[in-house]
């Protein structure tokens, strides 16, 4: 899965071949003194995942989103790197100097040793840093002009905290000397950055709760289904970048044995469309939630990777309805990342690298940072940062669901099969092995799969029975109106007219709010008996 590994060439820096845990003790809980709600999201995630009480630092700062230039260096920069300092985390020596954009650099003074690699800014630390007056830079003389901004991410500009006694220049973006590695390992202090992410959210409970949805997948998988928003650009255009992204991120997952739909119309996915067990969803390209994440309810899963790829999409993290961060959030997303500010298409984060690192095991601090071209610029990362939702095998957590009788097992099986197809099983072995499964006729989510081995091996009468079962089974909201619309669809190409009419007025009165009203009651006065001509 390397073939859209493109974009940036990268200097890397010297890398060195350091073992890469993920534990507490690898961890700086960074929390706002001036706001008690983010000292209890500290403290909730250093006892959940078991980090050093001298491991969490406090520290006094305006509570609101942004911050100025000066009052970030003053109270959390140069502050943190001497806490870390002081505190024997971070060993600062002489060192070769890495690259900066491209340019050689005498040797300088720099992290040399570190016992952490990830810094969990918690809810109420600020998430931008506003643009200032800076005394021009040698660097700037060559950079495009949509480069010469100096605003960031409070994310972005601590992950090059190691290197903050080397002359970095502030303008403008840094190449991340670790984009796209291949090692876990690599992404280091000592190789220059810092893994930060943040615990936040539209409210202090949505942020706390963060590392229990996380944690729950560890334990039992992250299960459900991709949904993936491409926008069918053509190759040719400037912006097919963002379509090579989502259709790579859609390849992923299929790999990864999610059930995966993909859309490739421009507009984004409508409000008629159901999306229920979400597990992954990446799409491009709208301002605000649209379209089903309009819905009353959504039906994110424990753990579920959420990314719209949008240039403000965390513009702001407190609200529930503009740009994308908060709504996800809000809406049930356990992790998610995004810009707060124009970053350029081209340095946006790489959602299909950041996927494919998390199906190798990384674990999401590493796999985000990994997928992001450029350091001091716009990107906040989201969630917990040692989160590994594919740490652990298929099969390992299909023995343990079963072991336990976790309601999760429909999914196990769901999963297993979908790699069985991957992998050159047919259809109609696998549709044989699930109808005589007993857990089959409990589970509306193996009976739905059950339907479409039934129509791929090409056997519809079985599976529109299959789909009718399903709809019996207690199906989630989402689901039950994708199994309708399926089913009264796959009734009237059967024929079978009298029966779609009923379907779709029985999705009528269990969903009398859904968005697609009028074109179910245009179809049911279709699909009304004509009166005889005398």
């Amino acid at each position: 899965m390397n073939f859209w590994r493109i974009l940036l060439p990268v200097g890397l820096l010297l890398l060195a071949p350091i073992f890469a845990r993920a534990g507490g003790d690898e961890v700086v809980v960074i929390y706002n003194s001036q706001l008690p709600e983010s000292k209890a999201v500290a403290e909730h995630y250093a006892a959940a995942r078991s980090v050093p009480a001298d491991h969490v630092f406090g520290f006094g700062l305006t509570t609101n989103e942004i911050i100025t230039r000066a009052d970030f260096t003053d109270f959390l920069q140069h502050p943190l790197a001497d806490r870390l300092e002081a505190c024997g985390l971070w060993t600062f020596g002489e060192a070769d100097s890495p690259p900066i954009n491209g340019l050689v650099q005498p040797p300088g003074i720099r992290v040399v040793q570190s016992k952490i690699r990830y810094a969990v800014l918690c809810y109420g630390v600020p998430l931008k840093i506003a643009p200032t007056i800076l005394p021009e830079e040698p660097s700037t003389k060559t950079m495009p002009p949509e480069f010469r901004r100096n605003e960031a991410s409070v994310d972005s500009e601590l992950a090059w905290l190691p290197l903050l006694k080397e002359k970095i220049p502030l303008t403008g973006p840094l190449q991340n000397p670790c984009y796209l590695c291949t090692n876990r390992a690599t992404l280091n202090c000592t190789n220059g950055i810092l893994l930060v992410s943040r615990l936040d959210g539209p409210t202090a409970d949505i942020a706390t709760h963060l590392v229990d949805k996380a944690m729950t997948a560890e334990a039992t998988g992250l299960w459900g289904r991709a949904y993936i928003d491409a926008r069918g650009i053509a190759r040719q255009s400037p912006y097919y970048l963002g379509d090579e992204w989502m259709l790579a991120s859609a390849e992923i997952a299929r790999e990864l044995g999610f059930e995966t739909e993909v859309d490739t119309n421009e507009a984004t996915l409508p409000d008629t469309f159901p999306m229920s067990h979400i597990a992954i969803y990446a799409g491009w390209y709208a301002f605000d939630p649209c379209g089903p994440f309009l819905a009353p309810q959504m039906e994110f899963m424990p753990g579920a990777i959420a990314y719209h790829l949008n240039s403000f999409s965390a513009d702001t993290v407190r609200s529930t309805t503009h740009n994308w961060c908060g709504p996800l959030l809000a809406r049930g997303a356990t992790c998610t990342m995004g810009c707060v500010n124009e970053p350029l298409l081209v340095l946006t984060p790489n959602i299909a690298a950041c996927l494919e690192d998390l199906a190798n095991g990384y674990t999401y601090g590493e796999a985000a940072w990994a997928a992001q071209p450029a350091l001091s610029w716009q990107s906040a990362i989201i969630g917990d940062p040692l989160y590994r939702p594919f740490h652990k095998p298929p099969a390992e957590l299909h023995a343990r669901l079963t072991r336990t009788h976790n309601p999760l097992l429909e999914w196990s099986f769901d999963r297993l099969i979908c790699l069985d197809l991957l992998h050159g099983l047919r259809a109609p072995a696998l549709a044989a092995f699930l109808a005589n499964l007993p857990l089959t006729a409990q589970s509306a989510v193996l009976s739905e799969k059950l339907a479409n081995l039934y129509e791929e091996a090409g056997k519809p009468s079985s599976a529109i029975a299959a789909w009718q079962t399903a709809l019996q089974l207690n199906p989630s909201p989402q689901q039950r109106l994708r199994l309708r619309l399926t089913l009264g669809e796959k009734l009237m190409v059967a024929g079978r007219t009298n029966e779609a009419a009923e379907d779709y007025r029985a999705l009528v009165a269990e969903a009398p709010n859904y968005p697609g009203r009028n074109r179910l009651d245009e179809k049911l006065k279709a699909l009304e008996p004509k009166p005889i001509a005398k």
